[in-house]
């Protein structure tokens, strides 16, 4: 005999014993993986939006940050929805406030 034939002459057997706790069993087991997912994917990456959002508040004209192109420079002036960062001399560029994401500090390897 060969597996297949094995695989399909229990099936029947298993599907018949457990019928009725196969669907409660799924349930369970469905709500167990989305605990897990809340737990190890969607909290982290929430609680990291927000610490983003808090740190976009906080930034005030002086500081300096990185973009999220890895340009580096000075906010010079703060609007409603961009920053004016001054990246040389007399080089000034308006950058949208949702691509700011560290400060120089953030950005240094751990030692």
């Amino acid at each position: 005999m060969n597996l297949l034939t094995v695989l399909l002459q229990t099936a029947p057997a298993a599907g018949a014993t457990g019928a009725g706790g196969s669907s409660m069993s799924f349930y369970v087991m469905m709500a167990l993986i989305f605990v897990v997912f809340y737990f190890f994917m969607i909290r982290p990456q929430m609680k990291r939006q927000k610490e983003v959002k808090q740190f976009r508040e906080a930034i005030k004209e002086g500081d300096k940050v990185i973009t999220s192109g890895g340009i580096m420079g000075k906010v010079k002036e703060i609007k409603d929805d961009y920053f004016v960062l001054e990246i040389a001399e007399n080089v000034r560029i308006k950058i949208n406030k949702s691509f700011v994401y560290a400060s120089p500090e953030d950005a240094q390897p751990q030692k």
